[in-house]
This record gives structure tokens, sequence and C-alpha cells, in this order.
């Protein structure tokens, strides 16, 4: 249904009414976009930072980067470690000038089952925000949503005072995990959900509202808003303004330039579907999961733990690419 162009003076974007729902995030390393569409808060991955540091707007942000890296010397493998650690804070710097919230930096996804080294990773990034002027209050550390990294973000939150942003999350044993384990946000991904059922089911097509990954994030928010959980709901990964319209009310949305752009260009009356009221009458039992009974849930999504595997694939690639280029 098109609006008359006197209507829609008067009617706000559907981005725009989304805003008054949903906290809306920039999906992004391009500062030109957070410009443009004005989120509250941004997140950035391997895969984004890399697309943004081969444009030749932000050459400069990659040469400090390596000059870092030379600067503190050691082995070549070293150089460029600290240099890509540099680059991800460099870019979450500037990205803080433009926006009044917080930024998501990813700790490396080699990582993802060594909770140790993840722990160690995201004080060094946090330290290197420091040292750029900036507080760990407006930092989100990223941390793969295994059963290593929802425990490294439990002792990040709890000795440290990190705040943890867990990504790569598919199943509800994670979100159950992450809940438990008192971390600040989840990302759980919508379009990577809904790309395995299409590949891997003869549905090839869905209605926003049975989108498998708009159902898979509905049930986690029911869940965490029924049970008292204070840990954020973030939907991540979309692949079209129905899915992001299907989740309006969720705490947090991620969304990319490309669709903030088509949603600022929507004029049609956005009607919230989550609400902690109804969340709160919905029907779900709580449950408790330690590691076993956690590796067992999880094992039993066969989607969850082949899109957790690629995802975390997908990124440790990016991540070797990036190496490549400051190499």
């Amino acid at each position: 249904m098109s609006v008359s162009p006197v209507k829609r003076q008067k009617m706000e974007s559907v981005l725009d009414q989304l805003k008054h729902h949903t906290t809306v995030v920039a999906d992004t390393g391009d500062f030109n976009a957070i410009e443009e569409y004005k989120p509250l808060d941004a997140t950035t991955n391997p895969s984004l930072i890399l697309a943004a540091a081969q444009m030749p707007a932000y050459q400069e942000l990659v040469d400090d980067a390596v000059a870092y890296g030379k600067k503190l010397g050691g082995s070549e493998e070293e150089q460029i470690k600290n240099a890509c650690d540099k680059l991800f804070v460099l870019f979450g710097a500037e990205i803080l000038k433009r926006i009044p919230g917080c930024v998501s930096t990813e700790v490396d996804a080699r990582l993802s089952f060594d909770k140790e080294g993840m722990i160690q990773r995201a004080r060094r990034l946090i330290d290197l925000y420091k040292e750029a002027g900036i507080g760990k209050d407006r930092i989100l550390i990223k941390l793969s949503s295994t059963w290593e990294g929802i425990q490294a973000g439990k002792v990040l939150e709890a000795e440290y005072g990190i705040h943890c942003n867990m990504t790569l999350l598919f199943s509800f044993a994670q979100a159950v995990a992450c809940a438990e384990a008192g971390v600040t946000l989840i990302s759980p991904f919508v379009g990577r959900i809904l790309d395995w059922y299409v590949a891997n089911g003869d549905k090839k097509a869905y209605e926003p509202s049975e989108d498998p990954g708009v159902k898979s994030v509905t049930k986690i928010y029911n869940y965490y808003k029924k049970f008292g959980y204070k840990t954020i709901v973030m939907g991540a990964s979309f692949r079209n303004t129905g899915e992001i319209k299907a989740l309006t009310g969720c705490d947090y949305l991620t969304i990319s330039p490309k669709l903030l752009a088509e949603l600022s260009k929507e004029y049609v009356k956005l009607t919230p579907t989550l609400s902690v009221k109804e969340a709160q009458a919905c029907e779900l039992e709580k449950i408790h999961l330690d590691e076993k009974a956690f590796r067992w849930h999880h094992n039993e999504d066969q989607m969850a733990v082949e899109k957790l595997s690629d995802g975390i694939r997908k990124f440790a690639a990016d991540a070797i690419k990036l190496e490549r280029m400051l190499k």
C-alpha cells in the first residue's frame, strides 16, 4: 500500500518508528553510514573491519596500526597481532566519536575454544581503548558463544567489569547459558538461521512471522523477560526488512547500512510484536545448563552446530586476510 506524499510528510519512516520501540545499532565499520543513520550503538566484526580497511578513506588508520605494531617490536607474528588489535581499537575509537553509546569489538575467532586466551585478549583490547582515552563502559567485547566463550564472558563480567556481547548465537541452549553467565548482551543471528533452513529444507521462502530466525529470537526474548534476566537481546544478521519489523520491540537490533537505508525510505505503520507483558504470560519452563547439559542440548540442534562452526571459520578466515593485508 503506497502512502500519499502529504500523509508521508506527517508520518515517520519505519526506521524512526522502530527507534521508539527498539535500540537501533549500526552493523558496520563505515563511519559515513553511522553518521547518516544516527544509531545509538555500533557493532563490528573481523569481516566488517576487513571490508572497511580496504577502503581508501581509512588508509590512515591502517598505516597507524602498522606503525604501532612495528613500534612494539617482537617477532613478525607478534607485530601483526598487535597491529590487528590496534586497528580494531582505532576503528572503535573513531566510531565512538559518532555515536552516543557503545561499540562492540571482537576477540579473534581463532580463540573460540580457549577460555583463558579470550580473557587475555579482551583485557588487552580494553587496555588499548584506555590508552586511547576511552573507558570500558563504552565498549562491549564480542566473544563466540561456545561453552568456553560463555565462561570467558562470565569471568570478564564478574571479575573485571568488562561488558560482553556474545556473538554467533544460534541455539536456545547458547542463549540460556549466556543468561546464566550474566553477560551484558547476546547477538542471536536471524538471517543465518534462515539461510540454513532455506539451504537444507524444501521451503525456500518464509513470511516474517514464520521465519525460523525470527521465531528463535522471539523465544529467547520471551524466556529472558519471563524469568527476569538482565542480559540484553540484540537480534543480528538480517536478510530483509521483514525480519526486522517482525522483531519490533526487541531490546536491540543491529542492522546493516543497506537495510537501514530501506527502512528509512519506507512509510507504513509499525506495530511492536515483542513486549515484556506478553513474554511474562507465555508458557516456557526455566532450565539450568551445566557444561554437559549445554553441550548435549546444543548438539541436538543441527542448524546451530553447523552455523556456529561455519561462523567461527568465516570470521577466522577474515582475520587471516586482515593479517595478510597488514603484513
